[in-house]
Protein backbone atom coordinates (compact mmCIF):
# COMPACT_ATOMS: atom_id res chain seq x y z
CA UNK A 1 0.00 0.00 0.00
CA UNK A 2 1.39 3.38 -0.98
CA UNK A 3 2.25 5.75 1.87
CA UNK A 4 -0.19 8.66 1.81
CA UNK A 5 0.90 12.24 1.28
CA UNK A 6 -0.34 14.93 3.65
CA UNK A 7 -1.34 18.53 2.97
CA UNK A 8 0.27 21.29 4.98
CA UNK A 9 -2.89 21.71 7.08
CA UNK A 10 -2.41 18.17 8.40
CA UNK A 11 0.63 19.42 10.33
CA UNK A 12 -1.31 22.00 12.31
CA UNK A 13 -1.98 21.52 16.01
CA UNK A 14 -3.20 23.64 18.88
CA UNK A 15 -0.44 24.87 21.16
CA UNK A 16 -1.21 27.10 24.14
CA UNK A 17 1.08 30.12 24.40
CA UNK A 18 2.00 28.93 27.90
CA UNK A 19 3.60 25.80 26.40
CA UNK A 20 6.29 27.80 24.58
CA UNK A 21 9.46 27.88 26.67
CA UNK A 22 10.73 31.43 27.07
CA UNK A 23 13.88 30.46 28.98
CA UNK A 24 16.01 27.33 29.34
CA UNK A 25 15.61 24.84 32.17
CA UNK A 26 17.86 25.24 35.20
CA UNK A 27 20.04 22.36 34.01
CA UNK A 28 20.51 21.31 30.43
CA UNK A 29 20.02 17.58 31.01
CA UNK A 30 17.10 18.07 33.42
CA UNK A 31 14.71 18.71 30.52
CA UNK A 32 11.95 16.18 30.06
CA UNK A 33 12.41 13.45 27.46
CA UNK A 34 9.58 11.80 25.55
CA UNK A 35 10.52 8.37 24.20
CA UNK A 36 8.65 7.43 21.02
CA UNK A 37 9.04 3.83 19.88
CA UNK A 38 8.20 3.29 16.21
CA UNK A 39 8.17 -0.50 16.52
CA UNK A 40 5.59 -0.64 19.33
CA UNK A 41 3.90 2.74 18.97
CA UNK A 42 4.51 3.40 22.66
CA UNK A 43 5.07 6.86 24.14
CA UNK A 44 6.84 7.02 27.50
CA UNK A 45 8.34 9.80 29.62
CA UNK A 46 11.57 10.50 31.48
CA UNK A 47 14.32 13.10 31.69
CA UNK A 48 17.03 13.83 29.16
CA UNK A 49 19.72 12.22 31.33
CA UNK A 50 17.91 8.89 30.72
CA UNK A 51 19.35 8.95 27.20
CA UNK A 52 22.45 7.16 28.48
CA UNK A 53 20.34 4.05 29.10
CA UNK A 54 18.83 4.12 25.59
CA UNK A 55 21.91 4.26 23.35
CA UNK A 56 23.71 0.87 23.15
CA UNK A 57 27.52 0.66 23.18
CA UNK A 58 28.95 0.80 19.67
CA UNK A 59 26.19 3.02 18.29
CA UNK A 60 27.16 6.46 16.97
CA UNK A 61 25.77 9.79 18.18
CA UNK A 62 26.03 12.36 15.38
CA UNK A 63 26.03 16.00 16.46
CA UNK A 64 26.19 19.36 14.67
CA UNK A 65 29.08 21.50 15.91
CA UNK A 66 27.92 24.79 14.35
CA UNK A 67 28.05 27.84 16.61
CA UNK A 68 25.47 30.64 16.70
CA UNK A 69 26.90 34.03 15.76
CA UNK A 70 25.71 37.38 17.13
CA UNK A 71 23.86 37.92 13.88
CA UNK A 72 21.33 40.50 15.10
CA UNK A 73 22.60 44.05 14.57
CA UNK A 74 20.53 46.81 16.19
CA UNK A 75 21.00 50.39 15.04
CA UNK A 76 19.37 53.51 13.68
CA UNK A 77 18.63 55.01 10.29
CA UNK A 78 19.81 58.50 9.31
CA UNK A 79 16.54 59.83 10.72
CA UNK A 80 17.34 58.34 14.12
CA UNK A 81 14.51 55.79 13.86
CA UNK A 82 15.45 52.26 15.00
CA UNK A 83 16.38 49.56 12.53
CA UNK A 84 17.46 45.95 12.69
CA UNK A 85 19.63 43.80 10.45
CA UNK A 86 19.72 40.01 10.79
CA UNK A 87 22.76 38.60 9.03
CA UNK A 88 22.06 35.29 7.30
CA UNK A 89 25.02 34.28 5.18
CA UNK A 90 28.45 35.77 4.32
CA UNK A 91 29.03 36.47 0.64
CA UNK A 92 32.62 37.74 0.80
CA UNK A 93 34.16 41.23 0.72
CA UNK A 94 32.15 42.31 3.79
CA UNK A 95 28.89 41.50 1.96
CA UNK A 96 26.10 39.46 3.57
CA UNK A 97 22.62 38.26 2.81
CA UNK A 98 20.36 39.62 5.54
CA UNK A 99 16.82 40.23 6.68
CA UNK A 100 15.99 43.78 7.72
CA UNK A 101 13.35 45.67 9.67
CA UNK A 102 11.51 47.83 8.78
CA UNK A 103 11.69 46.36 5.31
CA UNK A 104 9.79 49.15 3.59
CA UNK A 105 12.23 51.77 4.83
CA UNK A 106 15.49 49.95 4.20
CA UNK A 107 15.80 50.23 0.44
CA UNK A 108 19.09 50.06 -1.52
CA UNK A 109 21.33 52.95 -0.61
CA UNK A 110 20.03 53.31 2.96
CA UNK A 111 22.42 52.90 5.89
CA UNK A 112 21.91 51.48 9.38
CA UNK A 113 24.31 52.92 11.96
CA UNK A 114 25.08 50.13 14.44
CA UNK A 115 27.98 51.54 16.47
CA UNK A 116 30.88 53.96 16.06
CA UNK A 117 32.94 52.35 13.32
CA UNK A 118 30.23 49.95 12.13
CA UNK A 119 27.56 50.77 9.56
CA UNK A 120 25.44 48.48 7.40
CA UNK A 121 24.68 49.67 3.87
CA UNK A 122 21.76 48.17 1.94
CA UNK A 123 22.95 47.21 -1.54
CA UNK A 124 20.09 45.33 -3.19
CA UNK A 125 16.87 43.37 -2.67
CA UNK A 126 16.89 39.67 -3.55
CA UNK A 127 14.13 37.66 -5.21
CA UNK A 128 13.10 36.29 -1.82
CA UNK A 129 12.92 39.81 -0.37
CA UNK A 130 16.04 39.50 1.74
CA UNK A 131 18.77 42.13 1.31
CA UNK A 132 22.37 42.11 0.21
CA UNK A 133 24.17 44.38 2.67
CA UNK A 134 27.72 45.52 3.24
CA UNK A 135 29.41 45.98 6.60
CA UNK A 136 31.37 49.23 6.57
CA UNK A 137 34.02 50.54 8.95
CA UNK A 138 35.29 47.20 10.28
CA UNK A 139 38.37 45.36 9.06
CA UNK A 140 37.19 42.03 10.47
CA UNK A 141 33.50 41.14 10.15
CA UNK A 142 33.65 38.37 12.74
CA UNK A 143 35.24 40.62 15.35
CA UNK A 144 32.76 43.44 14.70
CA UNK A 145 29.77 41.09 14.86
CA UNK A 146 31.00 39.53 18.09
CA UNK A 147 31.53 42.96 19.64
CA UNK A 148 28.36 44.74 18.53
CA UNK A 149 25.87 42.01 17.63
CA UNK A 150 23.25 40.20 19.69
CA UNK A 151 22.42 36.50 19.92
CA UNK A 152 19.27 36.29 17.77
CA UNK A 153 16.35 34.96 19.81
CA UNK A 154 13.87 32.81 17.86
CA UNK A 155 10.73 34.71 16.80
CA UNK A 156 8.58 32.94 19.41
CA UNK A 157 10.72 34.10 22.35
CA UNK A 158 9.04 37.33 23.36
CA UNK A 159 11.89 39.06 25.13
CA UNK A 160 15.19 40.67 24.30
CA UNK A 161 18.27 38.51 24.42
CA UNK A 162 19.70 38.16 27.90
CA UNK A 163 23.27 37.70 29.07
CA UNK A 164 22.65 34.00 29.72
CA UNK A 165 21.56 33.36 26.13
CA UNK A 166 25.15 33.74 24.93
CA UNK A 167 25.94 30.51 26.79
CA UNK A 168 22.63 28.61 26.91
CA UNK A 169 21.71 29.19 23.26
CA UNK A 170 24.87 27.31 22.26
CA UNK A 171 25.57 23.60 22.52
CA UNK A 172 28.46 22.70 24.81
CA UNK A 173 30.29 21.31 21.75
CA UNK A 174 29.69 24.29 19.41
CA UNK A 175 32.90 25.20 17.60
CA UNK A 176 32.56 26.65 14.09
CA UNK A 177 30.65 29.97 13.96
CA UNK A 178 28.05 30.37 11.23
CA UNK A 179 24.50 29.65 12.44
CA UNK A 180 21.80 32.23 13.09
CA UNK A 181 19.78 29.71 15.12
CA UNK A 182 20.96 26.97 17.44
CA UNK A 183 20.72 23.26 16.55
CA UNK A 184 18.48 23.03 19.57
CA UNK A 185 18.28 19.28 20.17
CA UNK A 186 21.91 19.50 21.22
CA UNK A 187 21.23 22.11 23.90
CA UNK A 188 20.32 19.36 26.38
CA UNK A 189 23.76 17.72 26.40
CA UNK A 190 26.29 18.47 29.14
CA UNK A 191 30.01 17.60 29.18
CA UNK A 192 29.30 15.11 31.99
CA UNK A 193 26.53 13.40 30.02
CA UNK A 194 28.76 13.08 26.96
CA UNK A 195 31.52 11.61 29.14
CA UNK A 196 29.11 8.98 30.50
CA UNK A 197 28.00 8.08 26.97
CA UNK A 198 31.56 7.64 25.70
CA UNK A 199 32.53 5.69 28.83
CA UNK A 200 29.69 3.29 28.01
CA UNK A 201 31.12 2.76 24.51
CA UNK A 202 28.93 5.15 22.52
CA UNK A 203 30.86 6.75 19.66
CA UNK A 204 30.63 10.46 18.85
CA UNK A 205 30.78 11.81 15.30
CA UNK A 206 30.67 15.47 14.32
CA UNK A 207 29.09 17.11 11.30
CA UNK A 208 28.60 20.77 10.50
CA UNK A 209 25.51 22.53 9.18
CA UNK A 210 25.10 26.28 9.58
CA UNK A 211 21.46 26.86 10.49
CA UNK A 212 19.69 29.64 8.59
CA UNK A 213 16.63 31.70 9.48
CA UNK A 214 14.62 29.57 7.06
CA UNK A 215 14.38 26.98 9.83
CA UNK A 216 11.60 29.12 11.34
CA UNK A 217 9.77 29.74 8.04
CA UNK A 218 6.37 28.01 8.07
CA UNK A 219 5.18 26.15 5.01
CA UNK A 220 2.64 28.56 3.53
CA UNK A 221 1.54 26.52 0.50
CA UNK A 222 -1.14 23.83 0.64
CA UNK A 223 1.10 21.17 -0.90
CA UNK A 224 4.44 20.71 0.93
CA UNK A 225 6.01 19.62 -2.35
CA UNK A 226 5.72 23.23 -3.56
CA UNK A 227 7.63 24.68 -0.58
CA UNK A 228 11.06 26.13 -1.38
CA UNK A 229 13.77 25.51 1.21
CA UNK A 230 16.57 27.97 1.93
CA UNK A 231 20.05 26.62 1.26
CA UNK A 232 22.28 25.82 4.22
CA UNK A 233 25.99 25.04 4.08
CA UNK A 234 27.21 21.75 5.53
CA UNK A 235 30.40 19.78 5.85
CA UNK A 236 30.93 16.08 6.46
CA UNK A 237 34.61 15.31 7.02
CA UNK A 238 36.51 12.27 5.78
CA UNK A 239 37.04 11.22 9.41
CA UNK A 240 33.30 11.31 10.15
CA UNK A 241 32.41 9.53 6.89
CA UNK A 242 34.86 6.73 7.71
CA UNK A 243 33.54 6.39 11.26
CA UNK A 244 29.94 6.19 10.08
CA UNK A 245 30.75 3.68 7.35
CA UNK A 246 32.70 1.47 9.75
CA UNK A 247 29.90 1.58 12.32
CA UNK A 248 27.29 0.75 9.70
CA UNK A 249 29.34 -2.20 8.47
CA UNK A 250 29.50 -3.49 12.06
CA UNK A 251 25.72 -3.29 12.42
CA UNK A 252 25.66 -0.24 14.68
CA UNK A 253 22.90 2.35 14.60
CA UNK A 254 23.35 6.03 13.80
CA UNK A 255 21.65 8.47 16.19
CA UNK A 256 21.20 11.97 14.75
CA UNK A 257 21.06 14.83 17.25
CA UNK A 258 18.53 17.19 15.75
CA UNK A 259 17.02 17.80 12.34
CA UNK A 260 20.17 19.59 11.16
CA UNK A 261 22.24 16.43 11.65
CA UNK A 262 19.50 14.45 9.90
CA UNK A 263 19.53 16.78 6.91
CA UNK A 264 23.33 16.70 6.73
CA UNK A 265 23.47 12.92 6.76
CA UNK A 266 20.57 12.39 4.37
CA UNK A 267 22.14 14.93 1.98
CA UNK A 268 25.34 12.93 1.82
CA UNK A 269 24.54 9.24 1.69
CA UNK A 270 24.40 6.99 -1.35
CA UNK A 271 21.61 4.48 -2.12
CA UNK A 272 23.60 1.79 -0.30
CA UNK A 273 23.84 3.78 2.93
CA UNK A 274 27.49 4.77 2.57
CA UNK A 275 28.85 8.25 3.31
CA UNK A 276 31.55 10.31 1.64
CA UNK A 277 33.36 13.48 2.63
CA UNK A 278 31.80 16.61 1.17
CA UNK A 279 31.19 20.30 1.83
CA UNK A 280 28.44 22.18 -0.01
CA UNK A 281 25.00 23.69 0.34
CA UNK A 282 21.87 21.60 0.80
CA UNK A 283 18.23 22.48 0.38
CA UNK A 284 16.94 18.98 1.12
CA UNK A 285 13.32 18.97 2.32
CA UNK A 286 12.21 15.80 4.07
CA UNK A 287 8.47 15.19 4.44
CA UNK A 288 6.20 12.11 4.25
CA UNK A 289 6.63 9.85 2.41
CA UNK A 290 10.43 9.60 2.57
CA UNK A 291 12.79 6.64 2.77
CA UNK A 292 15.64 7.30 5.22
CA UNK A 293 19.01 5.87 4.20
CA UNK A 294 21.31 7.48 6.76
CA UNK A 295 19.56 7.84 10.12
CA UNK A 296 18.37 5.05 12.42
CA UNK A 297 17.42 6.98 15.59
CA UNK A 298 16.73 10.65 16.24
CA UNK A 299 16.98 13.06 19.17
CA UNK A 300 14.90 16.18 18.58
CA UNK A 301 12.91 18.98 20.20
CA UNK A 302 9.22 19.84 19.74
CA UNK A 303 8.65 21.94 16.63
CA UNK A 304 6.30 24.58 15.26
CA UNK A 305 3.01 23.72 13.54
CA UNK A 306 3.27 23.62 9.74
CA UNK A 307 7.06 23.67 9.93
CA UNK A 308 9.51 21.73 7.77
CA UNK A 309 10.99 20.37 11.00
CA UNK A 310 7.70 18.82 12.13
CA UNK A 311 7.28 17.31 8.66
CA UNK A 312 10.75 15.78 8.89
CA UNK A 313 10.07 14.05 12.23
CA UNK A 314 6.67 12.90 10.91
CA UNK A 315 8.45 11.32 7.95
CA UNK A 316 10.78 9.53 10.39
CA UNK A 317 8.33 8.40 13.07
CA UNK A 318 5.20 8.11 10.96
CA UNK A 319 2.56 10.81 10.68
CA UNK A 320 -0.07 9.31 12.99
CA UNK A 321 2.43 8.42 15.73
CA UNK A 322 4.15 11.79 15.75
CA UNK A 323 0.90 13.78 15.81
CA UNK A 324 -0.29 11.58 18.68
CA UNK A 325 3.01 12.30 20.44
CA UNK A 326 2.51 16.04 19.99
CA UNK A 327 -1.04 15.89 21.36
CA UNK A 328 0.33 13.93 24.31
CA UNK A 329 3.08 16.52 24.84
CA UNK A 330 0.56 19.36 24.99
CA UNK A 331 -1.66 17.41 27.38
CA UNK A 332 1.27 16.43 29.63
CA UNK A 333 2.65 19.95 29.84
CA UNK A 334 5.87 19.53 27.85
CA UNK A 335 7.79 22.72 27.03
CA UNK A 336 8.01 23.45 23.30
CA UNK A 337 10.56 24.87 20.84
CA UNK A 338 14.18 25.93 21.23
CA UNK A 339 14.40 26.10 25.04
CA UNK A 340 11.85 23.35 25.53
CA UNK A 341 11.93 19.62 26.22
CA UNK A 342 13.19 16.80 24.02
CA UNK A 343 12.03 13.69 22.22
CA UNK A 344 13.93 10.59 21.18
CA UNK A 345 12.53 8.46 18.36
CA UNK A 346 13.57 4.81 18.46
Amino acid sequence: MQTPTYPTAAFDFHLPESSIAQAPSDRRDASRLMVVNRATGSITHGTFADLVTLIPPGDVLVRNTSRVIRARLLGARDSGAPAEVMLLKPLGNHRWEAMVHPGGKLRPGRVVHVAPGLDVRILEVTERRTRIVQLEGADDDAEAIERHGHIPPPPYIHRADAAGDAERYQTVYAREPGSVAAPTAGLHFTPALLEVLTARGVQLADVLLHVGAGTFKPVDVDDPARHVMHEEWYQLSAETAARLNTARAAGAHLWAVGTTSVRTLESNVDPHGRFRADARETSIFIYPPYTFRAVDRMVTNFHLPRSTLLMLVAAFAGYELIMDAYRTAVREGYRFYSYGDAMVIL
